[in-house]
Parts: structure tokens; sequence; C-alpha cells
């Protein structure tokens, strides 16, 4: 890591996205932070127009800074899509000056907005990872686990109300079933004829006479 004068209130250090710019002294709201800077890269000359790294910094349709010197600290600084600092471009002068658009406590990483053309040419691609952006992953994989959690409340209690409805028509088959076994055990037969109760039983009489049919009781059968 670049060493850096211990009277400059930032460092450099790792952060979730590789390294970063870190406040070491309180950073006050509108004040200067650091300079962006490097060799200008004229767009008009195809030997400057053909470079290309992610460190450009365009001041205007002609003039471009190129930071990507190791002397240039402010390169260091990550992109985020609620930044605590801005960067103020002066084409006239040809220069960048990175200031804090809120108060910065130590500790914080330093960040600024890189802009849209820049977001969709290299950050698009990977994801954001800027805290607000993580904090709005993190939010919707909650609300993912919530919908999903929700979801699968929803089937069980739809299955145990169907599996209630099936235990319900089971028992209602089986208690017709009882029932419709009891009627055919009251209404047994005898000889292939129903007997409720009463029956005819048939008395041979003496040969060649007729017979004759007498009523009985029938015993009730046991179950």
């Amino acid at each position: 890591m670049p060493s850096i004068p211990s009277n400059k209130p930032y460092r450099v250090g790792r952060s979730p996205t590789g390294l970063g710019l870190f406040a070491t002294k309180p950073i006050k709201k509108g004040s200067k932070i650091i300079r962006y800077f490097g060799p200008l890269l004229d767009s008009k000359k195809k030997k400057d127009d053909a470079i290309e790294n992610k460190y450009l910094f365009e001041l205007n349709n002609r003039w471009t800074i190129d930071g990507s010197v190791r002397k240039n600290i402010a390169r260091y600084i990550n992109h985020a899509c609620k930044p605590n600092a801005e960067s103020d471009v002066k084409p006239r002068k040809r220069k960048v000056i990175i200031r804090a658009i809120k108060n910065i406590e130590p500790g914080e990483e330093i960040n600024y907005d890189y802009g849209t053309d820049y977001f969709k040419a290299y950050l698009k691609p990977i994801g954001c990872k800027c805290a607000a952006c993580e904090k709005k992953r993190k939010k919707q994989r909650a609300e993912a686990r919530a919908e999903k959690a929700r979801l699968k409340a929803k089937a069980e209690r739809k299955a145990l109300k169907k599996q209630k409805a099936e235990a319900k028509l089971k028992d209602k088959l089986k208690a017709k079933a009882g029932r419709k076994a009891q009627k055919a055990l009251n209404g047994h037969s005898l000889n292939g004829k129903h007997l409720n109760g009463k029956g005819q039983i048939r008395v041979a009489g003496k040969p060649g006479g007729r017979k004759r049919s007498v009523s009985v009781p029938t015993p009730a059968l046991q179950a």
C-alpha cells in the first residue's frame, strides 16, 4: 500500500470491494479531501485516445485524466450509490477535487458516485457492492425468505385441511358400512327367505295327507 503523510485525514485499507480510502480524522461536510490527478490525455491524439483503464476521469469531450498512476491516492476511493463525497470537476483548470458532502467520521470509508457511464460499463455487469446496494440485496433476500416461508405455511395448512377432509370422509364411509352391516345382520335369512322375528316351518303329515304349516317364533341370531 502507498505511504501517506500522517497529516492527511485518510488511509488506504481493505474494503468489501478490495482496497478503499478510509478517514483517519473527522472530515467536515464541504471540505476538500483529496485531488484526483494523473497525466492528461488528449482525445484528439490517437495514442492518448487508445488508452483504456478503469481510472480514466473524463473532464470534457477532449481532456481526460489518467488516474492509474500509483501516486494518485484518490484512485482508491470506491463508488457508492449513496456516497459521502463527490467529485468537484473543474474542466478549465483540468482539475478534479474530491469533497465531502457529509460529515465523515474516523474509520468510515470515503466514497463518491462514479456516474452512469462507469456504472453501466464496469459495475452493473458484476453487481454493485456498495453499502446501499448490499443493504438493498439483503432486504430483498429477507423478503424472499419470508415469502418462501409464507408459501410453505400456506401449503402445509392446505395439506392439513385436505388430510382432515379425507379422514372425515373415511370415518363417514366406515360408519355407513357399519350401519349397512348391522342392517343386514338384523334382517338375516333362513332357507333363502327373510324372517323378521317370525317364520313358517312346514310339518309333514301322514303319507298321502296334506302338509301343513305352522308359524313359530324365530329366535334372534346373536351377533
